[in-house]
């Protein structure tokens, strides 16, 4: 019993000794991949500024202030600066003109004054349908960003002193605002659409 016993024994250590040997130098066949993801978060900016009227050195400033007298014109050349990491945008200006009134008319003399609702449209802005005063423009997005220039200047009028309300013009009562906003165009398809959803509420 005792030999047949440890006959067994024998055998069975041999068998652990075969398969450990077996399962010791086994290779698999293995594989590994993953998905990695970078998030980053999608950006729309703008700033708006002037040619600073005091300086000659070309600086910019969101605040002139001007002498107003019948026949001068003034450089006033608010641009939309589209910051170069933006996305495809529609990009709005909303003008108010509180000298329309003594503003000179658009000439049709070569290189002649164009009146600053003028200029806008020849600057390539679009009045937007409805809503007085405001105008857009489609913006793609670039590396470089966009100086959208909305007009360039105003002139007033000959007789500008003799129109009503001349008297009272004051830096309170009288400017020319400009305002601008932007908003991507993804889930837009028409800047009007866009400026509703939005700025227009």
């Amino acid at each position: 019993m005792k030999t047949r016993s440890k006959a067994l024994l024998l055998t069975l250590c041999a068998v652990v000794l075969v398969v450990a040997t077996v399962f010791g130098t086994m290779a698999y066949l293995t594989s590994t991949d993953k998905v990695e993801n970078t998030f980053t978060v999608g950006s729309v900016a703008i700033t708006l500024d002037e040619m600073d009227i005091t300086k000659t050195d070309g600086s910019r400033t969101d605040n002139n202030a001007y002498h107003l007298m019948p026949g001068h014109e003034y450089v006033k050349d608010p641009t939309v600066h589209v910051n170069a990491q933006s996305e495809d945008s529609w990009i709005f200006v909303k003008v108010e003109n509180g000298i329309a009134a003594f503003e000179a008319a658009t000439s049709t003399e070569e290189g002649g004054y164009k009146t600053i609702a003028d200029q806008i449209v020849a600057k390539g802005w679009t009045a937007l349908d409805g809503v007085t005063g405001v105008y857009y423009k489609s913006y793609d997005k670039s590396t470089t960003g966009a100086d959208l220039v909305v007009f360039e200047n105003f002139k007033m009028a000959d007789n500008a002193n003799n129109v009503d309300g001349w008297g009272n013009i004051s830096a309170d009562t009288t400017k020319v605002t400009v305002t601008a906003y932007a908003v991507q165009k993804d889930g837009f398809t028409t800047a009007s659409a866009a400026w509703t959803a939005t700025f227009g509420k």
